[in-house]
């Protein structure tokens, strides 16, 4: 019998704020993958090295977690004042699947970086002291992102002294901005809210009928009270990662969550719809250990949140997810902008399990609709390795 041999494709592995995931250019795919379908996706999962029915990934890039199955693939932008199209992809850990639904807030802040260092950005925008500003096509949703990458002797400049919680080193800052976040609605409805209310009564059966603000803003987010669902907000991820039973419930109210929300419309479908929505809770704040040991102080945030992805209490905070907090923030009556003291607010900083992060959104009432322009917050990134991955020529 003769086996395939593998096959090596030009890749870099980047981390971009708490995630960290495998970047390719369109044009150094293998001509099969290119396009979206099976080929594609049969060898982006070889690459992550899933499905992985141990769940540890063994066998490919990726780190087993919602936050390090991540794939990216970037090319120069087709679509007009951008330079750079961004198409992401979440990799389920133990089932065959990518899911294209959806951004990531993270490793957006690494797609400037990797375009500049790539030549996907043309040489003469390049300074050889300054920074750069790369406009950014988030092909998922169809938005624009907007960069603004650190440049030193010509070059990306990857090391600083900026710190994220949830990252163990400090690199160089890169201030994102994700422009008109909201969700598209052809016919000129609230599709910032879906119900077209800031605050629903979200029925589960089987689990209870709890208040919900259902957002559509950086990425499909369900909100609900910490209290209502029997949390305090200060949980790390052992306290939920832990209970099975705890897991079960949160994927339910997920469910039901994408329903209300249109986003689905049966609920059989959530399960191949794992990257969004992200249900996430809140609570005023109070005082809490984070991860690294660290006490965060209630006196130096606005409120609590946690968030799930892909059937997990995330480390941190997803990007979108808190885009969405900044958006839902700046709102008011969202449950986000209740727990964080209600009124008129153009910022928060809000605790998350490894420690704190700010976030901006500016928001307008307009014929009786809320708007959002646009939602900033500022990360990292920093190439891991680069060189060429490996995988069977018959994976795909």
């Amino acid at each position: 019998m003769s086996f395939a041999p593998q096959v090596k494709i030009p890749a870099t592995y980047m981390r971009g704020g708490t995630s960290k995931g495998v970047f390719f250019r369109l044009e150094d795919l293998p001509a099969a993958a290119q396009a979206p379908g099976p080929a594609r996706d049969a060898l982006l999962m070889r690459v992550i090295g899933s499905p992985d029915p141990y769940g540890k990934h063994t066998d490919g890039m990726g780190g087993a977690t919602s936050s390090t199955s991540k794939i990216v693939i970037l090319s120069r932008s087709g679509q007009p004042g951008h330079d750079v199209d961004y198409l992401f992809g979440q990799v389920s850990i133990d089932k065959p699947f990518i899911d294209w639904s959806g951004n990531c807030g993270n490793l957006s802040a690494a797609v400037g970086p990797f375009a500049i260092s790539n030549g996907l950005i043309d040489a003469g925008r390049i300074p050889e002291n300054g920074a750069v500003t790369v406009r950014i096509w988030q092909a998922n949703i169809g938005k624009t992102i907007v960069s603004h990458v650190p440049v030193t002797s010509g070059a990306v400049q990857e090391t600083g002294d900026f710190e994220l919680d949830g990252v163990t080193f400090p690199a160089a800052e890169i201030p994102v901005e994700f422009m008109d976040p909201a969700a598209d609605d052809d016919d000129g409805g609230g599709a910032l809210f879906p119900t077209g209310n800031v605050v629903d009564e979200l029925e589960v059966p089987g689990v209870g009928t709890f208040k919900a603000t259902m957002i559509n803003a950086g990425i499909p987010t369900v909100f609900l009270n910490a209290a209502d669902i029997g949390y305090t907000g200060t949980e790390l991820q052992d306290d939920i990662n832990s209970d099975a039973k705890a897991l079960a419930t949160f994927e339910t109210i997920r469910a039901h969550g994408a329903l209300r929300m249109g986003l689905i419309s049966d609920l059989t479908e959530a399960a191949q719809r794992q990257h969004t929505p992200k249900v996430a809770f809140v609570a005023p704040p109070a005082d809490y250990n984070a991860s690294s040991g660290k006490t965060v102080k209630a006196a130096e945030i606005d409120l609590l949140v946690r968030a799930l992805s892909m059937g997990k209490l995330h480390h941190a905070m997803m990007g979108t997810a808190a885009v969405a907090i900044g958006t839902a923030a700046a709102i008011p009556g969202t449950l986000v902008n209740l727990a964080a003291g209600g009124g008129e607010r153009n910022a928060v900083r809000f605790g998350h399990p490894s420690g704190t992060l700010r976030v901006g959104a500016e928001a307008q009432l307009q014929d009786g609709q809320w708007k959002v322009t646009k939602a900033i917050m500022s990360r990292s990134a920093r190439v891991l390795m680069e060189g060429w991955v490996r995988v069977p020529g018959d994976a795909f």
